[in-house]
C-alpha cells in the first residue's frame, strides 16, 4: 500500500495518470488494494483465535461443570464434599487456567512474529557482495594523483551468465580525460560503475594510483571518486541542503561558490527563498539542465580528484546541454575524468576515446585518429550528426 500510494500519489504519478487519464483507473486500483489489505489484515488478527476462542469457553465452562458434578455427587449420595473444599478446588482451577491461557495466546503471537522474522532474516542473511575487508586502508587526498588503471577486467551480472565485460584494460593518466563511447548495452556504465566500486570485477583488477579499490576504505573512496549520473536525485528539501548532503560542513560562501561554478547560482538566487527554496519531490520545480547543474554543483562541493560523468547530458536539449557542458568542463578541469557518452559531440576534445562493443574494447585513440580509422566509432560520428540534422 506504501509504493501504491507514493507511486500515485507522487507528483510524477499524477502528471502520468492525468496526461493518460487514467486517473479513475489509478483509484479503482487503490480501492482494490485497500479493500484486499482489509481482508488479509482481518484474516491475521483471526489467525488461531478460533482455537483461542475455544479454549477460553472451556475455562469458562470448567468452573459451572465442577459445581454441577459436585452438586450431583451429593444428591445421589456420594461422599460429601464440604462447601470450602469446593470453592478452593475452583479458585486453584482458575488460578491455573488464566496463566495457561495467556501462555497460549503468546504461543499465537509468536508464531505470527516468527513469521515475520523469516521475511527478515531472509534479507538480513544475504550475503554482502561489496564489502570492505579488515586491512582496507584510506589514501591521503593531499597526495592521490588520479591515475586509474584496469587490468583485464572480466564482470557479468549473472555468475552462470554471459559476460558483460572481457578482457578490458586501459590506463587514464592523472589529469586527462577518457570517453567510453558504444551503442546502448556494450558495457560503458557497468565499467564506469567498476572505477567507483559499485561492482567487483570477476577477474582482474581496478586501481588508483597502483592501489586496488577492494584495498580502499569506503570512506576513501567516495572522497576520491565524484559520480554525476544521467538521473539526478534530489531529495525533498532546500536546496542548500542538496548541496550540502556532499559535505555537511561546507559553508554558505563555499556553497555558492559551487553552485557558481557549475552555472547555477543565478537562477537559485533569482527564487523567492533562494537557497532555502524547497526543490520537491524528486526536485520538481527546477528543469532537466537545471536539476543536473545542482548535481555538478553537489559534485564541486565534493572536490573528487577523479570524476566519472554517466551520460550527464544525453536526455537534454541542445541548448541546456551547451550550459550543462560548460559546467562540466569547469568541473573537470585539472581532474582525472571518465565520461559515458552517448552524444559525440561531448567526446571530441577527450584525451582517449574507447570505443566499447558487446562488452569489449574494439577501438582506441584521439577523435582525429578513429575517425581517419574508419571504423565502428566513425560509423557512430556519422549517425550522430545524420540525427542531429534530422533534429534540426
Amino acid at each position: 500500500m506504501s509504493t501504491l500510494v507514493e507511486e500515485s500519489l507522487s507528483v510524477s504519478g499524477i502528471l502520468l495518470g492525468k496526461t493518460m487519464g487514467r486517473s479513475e483507473a489509478l483509484a479503482d486500483r487503490f480501492e482494490g488494494e485497500s479493500a484486499r489489505l482489509a481482508d488479509l489484515e482481518v484474516r491475521q488478527r483471526m489467525a488461531g483465535r478460533w482455537v483461542m476462542s475455544l479454549i477460553q469457553m472451556t475455562f469458562a465452562i470448567m468452573p459451572a461443570a465442577v459445581y454441577w458434578f459436585a452438586g450431583w455427587s451429593i444428591s445421589n449420595g456420594g461422599e460429601a464434599i464440604s462447601i470450602g473444599t469446593l470453592v478452593a478446588f475452583t479458585t486453584l482451577q482458575t488460578r491455573l487456567f488464566f496463566p495457561i491461557g495467556q501462555l497460549l495466546s503468546v504461543g499465537i503471537d509468536i508464531q505470527t512474529s516468527l513469521a515475520l522474522f523469516d521475511r527478515v532474516f531472509e534479507y538480513l542473511d544475504l550475503p554482502v557482495e561489496i564489502d570492505e575487508h579488515d586491512e582496507a586502508r584510506a589514501l591521503p587526498l593531499d597526495e592521490v594523483r588520479g591515475d586509474v588503471a584496469l587490468h583485464d577486467v572480466w564482470f557479468r551480472y549473472d555468475p552462470e551468465g554471459p559476460w558483460t565485460l572481457r578482457d578490458i584494460s586501459f590506463s587514464v593518466p592523472a589529469g586527462t580525460r577518457t570517453a567510453l563511447v558504444g551503442e546502448t548495452g556494450s558495457g560503458k556504465t557497468t565499467l564506469g560503475y567498476l572505477v567507483a566500486r559499485l561492482y567487483d570485477p570477476e577477474r582482474g583488477s581496478v586501481a588508483i594510483d597502483g592501489v586496488d579499490v577492494r584495498d580502499l576504505t569506503f570512506a576513501s573512496l567516495s572522497d576520491l571518486v565524484g559520480v554525476v549520473a544521467q538521473e539526478t536525485y534530489l531529495f525533498h528539501s532546500s536546496v542548500r541542503d542538496n548541496l550540502r548532503f556532499a559535505r555537511p560542513d561546507a559553508s554558505d560562501e563555499e556553497v555558492e561558490a559551487a553552485a557558481r561554478a557549475a552555472r547555477i547560482h543565478d537562477t537559485i538566487a533569482s527564487l523567492e527563498d533562494g537557497y532555502d527554496t524547497i526543490v520537491g519531490e524528486r526536485g520538481y520545480r527546477f528543469s532537466g539542465g537545471e536539476k543536473q547543474r545542482i548535481a555538478i554543483a553537489r559534485t564541486i562541493l565534493r572536490n573528487p580528484p577523479i570524476l566519472l560523468l554517466d551520460e550527464a547530458t544525453s536526455s537534454l536539449d541542445v541548448e541546456t546541454e551547451r550550459a550543462v557542458q560548460e559546467a562540466l568542463d569547469g568541473l573537470a578541469a585539472g581532474r582525472t575524468t571518465i565520461t559515458i557518452a552517448h552524444r559525440l559531440s561531448t567526446v571530441r576534445e577527450a584525451d582517449q576515446i574507447l570505443v566499447l562493443d558487446d562488452g569489449a574494447i574494439v577501438e582506441r585513440g584521439t577523435h582525429d585518429e578513429l575517425l581517419l580509422l574508419g571504423g565502428r566509432y566513425a560509423a557512430l560520428v556519422a549517425r550522430d550528426q545524420s540525427t542531429v540534422g534530422a533534429s534540426l
